[in-house]
């Protein structure tokens, strides 16, 4: 009985994330450069709820279709977009690292 409980535990753990998209998740599979590529964008999702706030993973869900915004966060001047921007290179070198 026990040894139910903990499949059953396990099995729930492993599918909910592919349950649930996220919004790095939707704007990578709708890319051009993903194609569809529904494991990758998974793994990106991931490391973007390891790594940044749902606020933070919405902002850079942006770039996928709109790359001057992250452009424009890079080069700004504001003491919360360099934050923010701080915040998302390491997410983007954790993705890469990790889903590579």
């Amino acid at each position: 009985m026990f040894n139910r409980i903990i499949i059953a535990a396990a099995a729930l753990m492993l599918t909910a994330p592919l349950a649930m998209a996220g919004p790095i998740d939707n704007a990578c599979i709708r890319s051009d450069r993903a194609q569809g590529n529904a494991p990758l964008c998974g793994c990106i999702q991931q490391v973007a709820d390891q790594t940044l706030s749902r606020s933070d993973q919405r902002r850079a869900a942006k770039f996928f279709h709109d790359p001057h915004q992250a452009q424009e966060a890079q080069t700004s001047n504001s003491n919360s977009d360099s934050a923010f921007w701080s915040r998302y290179t390491n997410f983007a070198d954790t993705a890469a690292a990790y889903c590579s």
